[in-house]
């Protein structure tokens, strides 16, 4: 579905940003036996709001083709875990949150975070959609509603069980195609001191660091602070602090409360002023994007070619929809990756969208030892390198493709 006005202040006034062309469904992982069948592509181009400056997708697919058979699971990942529970332990500690308090998370995945409020005696609550991560997380002691959250399910929510003294949403945000409804809905939840903590990759750091494999269907925004203010404003809800993170090749955690409940910190302003110098509000600071992106892409094509040419063999790793996106759009150069290692057991057996790369366990980089592997999980570069300890030693290399090519060691 192609949307023509921007999906937060309905402004008509959108100016194309990039275009990764057709592509198939970034987390549509395909058993081989699919091969014979079709694969569904869409467009995937991003606009920028002129009005608010919302950078976000034109063509949408609906929410329930994308999330209620995931497989993505939170707790795969290390550095997901450690970073889940530390930013859990200081919730607790800066909120005082005891068993009387009420602690919600949006996209609560396997329940990788809220296990951390149970093990502390706090009541918690995830709302997850995907039915297939929803019994995991259970299973897992995580109370969990499998749905999409908006206001009517935080209003079902809020007279059932009352109102929430903290919502949680990480890596959710960007997800939702309807803006306005999602933040009536954490309005609608939230006790009067209560806060809202939201993280989701920043769109700042995607333009200036060329992260555009960020961009696919399930993303249907690109965040930076400025559109945010008026649109959590317009829902009687105020922005009181923000931080930058690393996660995920630069992150945003925000701080949100009812209007006039917390002192709005100087983070704020600060990061604002910052945007206006980026040119955040200006046509100019994303007409440059398509063509650096495109520089990348030349650059991984060549690199493909080249190693093939001589011999070379050429494997990936990180079955991630970043990856997808990055592979679909270099497109037939990426077809001489032999594999991609993945530790999610979840994934081993399928094949990846539109490439169709077989998808292996993580110690068969080792063991079949390919003389480059290309890092399409690049945000966990460190955590990724250290567990492949043994494909480097042998001699391995790591080809890491953005913003510019390099090899590891």
């Amino acid at each position: 579905m192609e949307n023509l006005h921007c999906r937060s202040c309905n402004s008509p006034g959108l100016l194309p940003v990039i275009d990764l062309g057709s592509q198939p469904l970034a987390n549509n992982l395909l058993n081989p036996e699919d091969l014979g069948k079709p694969e569904p592509r869409f467009p995937l181009k991003v606009n920028v709001c002129t009005s608010c400056w919302l950078m976000q997708i034109s063509d949408t697919v609906p929410p329930v083709d994308l999330f209620s058979d995931y497989v993505y699971f939170s707790s795969f990942s290390d550095h997901m875990l450690q970073h889940a529970r530390e930013a859990s332990l200081r919730y607790i500690s800066e909120k005082s949150l005891s068993s009387g308090s009420f602690v919600v998370e949006v996209a609560s995945n396997d329940g990788y975070l809220l296990r951390n409020f149970v093990e502390a005696g706090v009541p918690c609550l995830g709302f997850e959609p995907a039915a297939n991560i929803a019994k995991v997380a259970r299973e897992n002691g995580v109370e969990t509603h499998c749905s999409f959250f908006g206001l009517e399910s935080a209003s079902a929510l809020s007279a059932d069980r009352g109102r929430a003294d903290l919502i949680l949403g990480n890596n959710v945000f960007a997800h939702v195609p309807a803006p306005n409804d999602f933040v009536a809905g954490l309005k609608e939840l939230l006790k009067p001191a209560g806060w809202i903590v939201l993280e989701f990759p920043y769109g700042v750091d995607m333009i200036d660091k060329v992260e555009f494999d960020t961009i696919y269907h399930e993303h249907v925004f690109y965040f930076t602070l400025t559109p945010l203010l008026p649109l959590f404003a317009r829902h009687g809800l105020e922005i009181f602090h923000v931080e930058r993170l690393a996660i995920h090749g630069g992150s945003l955690r925000l701080f949100a409360c009812h209007h006039g409940q917390e002192q709005i910190r100087p983070s704020v302003s600060s990061l604002l002023k910052e945007e206006a110098g980026h040119g955040v509000g200006t046509t100019g600071y994303y007409q440059e994007f398509s063509n650096r992106a495109a520089k990348v892409k030349a650059e991984l094509t060549a690199f493909l070619e080249e190693q093939q040419a001589a011999g070379k063999r050429v494997a990936a790793y990180g079955a991630s929809a970043k990856g997808s996106t990055l592979l679909n759009y270099v497109g037939e150069a990426a077809r001489t990756i032999e594999f991609i290692a993945d530790r999610s057991t979840y994934k081993h057996g399928k094949l990846s969208p539109g490439v169709h790369a077989p998808i292996l366990p993580a110690e068969e980089l080792a063991a079949k030892f390919p003389d480059y592997a290309l890092l399409l999980a690049w945000n966990f570069a460190t955590e990724i390198v250290s567990q492949q300890s043994v494909y480097i030693t042998q001699g391995g290399k790591f080809a890491v493709p953005l913003p510019k090519l390099k090899l590891i060691p």
